[in-house]
């Protein structure tokens, strides 16, 4: 089952909404739900046990984040994918989506109409977003990315429409369908690549005609011109993009982080470096408070070549994965093709 599917499996199984991060400084993690944070200085609820986990925070709380997002007045807005969206006449966000995964998978937003049609859901869209610098997927860009799921359904599931290219509010995206003949479910999908970043729209229905009218309405949707299947890189007014951009030449000197405790878990960083080769910003995807303080203690003292592009220094956002880093599957020679 593909990943967008599994979250929204998840999600639908919450019987309690759980926060989405904000752009605030520190957010929940994969081991511990954001609503479990408790102000400092406030009084343990009685039968409530602590457990230091895994954490998405940053550097600062003035960069938008991926996760930084969400629906306000009926508009779905996340200002680090520059993505604005006035949700269909009676469709609500009535789950918020759980922090970021330590693959670089993030739930922007899950939405559904507010009312039930006969007794069950009429559809479902979910928005998520992969930052394709830390996927585990044999893929390097959105469309590479599509490709893959595509062709490796699950056997319960049987592909409705082949990929293909289509736009939404003026941009490029790239577009399939599948569907499951023993749960009467079509979903349709489309996906763009942004900052680095596929965003999916994953649309979930019984009634096509449904899944058609909704694929017609994103086209008010606002995005940045950069939004691409096979590009997305990022400029202009954002940093530019660049994976592996902290290995080789480009790091004039660097610090290896110092850890008070072992933790064997992934620790995704994503960097914002600046025009003179300082480090800007710090988004950590996932990290225990300890992985934190002393990754942020080592990436102030990283020095890097002034990135130039036109004549002028950019500035330019990466990843970084500390700690044990996950298996990643090898690159299909294929893997960017549309049928």
């Amino acid at each position: 089952m593909r990943w967008g599917v599994f979250f929204f499996l998840v999600l639908l199984m919450i019987c309690a909404p759980i926060p989405l991060a904000s752009q605030t400084s520190q957010s929940g993690g994969d081991f511990a739900p954001s609503d479990a944070v408790i102000p400092p200085g406030s009084a343990i609820p009685k039968g409530v046990i602590l457990v230091k986990g895994a954490w998405a925070s940053a550097s600062d709380s003035v960069t938008p984040v991926p996760e930084g997002g969400g629906v306000n007045g009926n508009t779905f807005r996340n200002q680090y994918f520059g993505m604005t969206y006035a949700l269909p006449k009676g469709w609500i966000e009535k789950y918020q989506g759980p922090p970021p995964s330590d693959t670089g998978r993030y739930v922007l937003a899950q939405l559904r109409p507010a009312e039930k049609l006969n007794g069950s859901l009429a559809g479902t869209m979910l928005i998520t977003a992969q930052d394709m610098f830390f996927t585990p997927l044999p893929a390097s860009n959105a469309l590479q990315l599509v490709t893959y799921n595509k062709d490796n359904l699950q056997a319960d599931y049987k592909l409705e429409l082949a990929t293909t290219q289509t736009k939404i509010g003026g941009r490029p995206f790239v577009f399939y369908a599948y569907w499951s003949p023993v749960a009467e479910l079509h979903w349709y999908v489309l996906a763009t690549e942004i900052r680095c970043h596929a965003v999916e729209i994953v649309l979930t229905s019984r009634d096509t005609k449904l899944l058609e009218s909704l694929v017609l309405d994103m086209n008010q949707m606002g995005l940045p011109a950069e939004a691409s299947p096979t590009g997305g890189r990022g400029g202009g007014t954002v940093p530019v993009c660049m994976a592996n951009y902290a290995n080789g030449p480009n790091v004039i000197s660097r610090v290896e982080p110092v850890f008070s405790d072992r933790t064997f878990n992934p620790v995704p960083v994503r960097i914002i470096v600046d025009k003179t080769g300082k480090v800007k910003h710090i988004h950590f995807l996932s990290a225990f408070p300890n992985q934190t303080k002393a990754i942020s203690a080592a990436l102030t003292k990283w020095r890097f070549k002034p990135y130039i592009q036109n004549g002028q220094p950019t500035e330019v956002e990466t990843g970084i994965m500390f700690g044990n880093a996950p298996r990643h599957m090898s690159t299909r020679a294929d893997a960017g093709s549309v049928d």
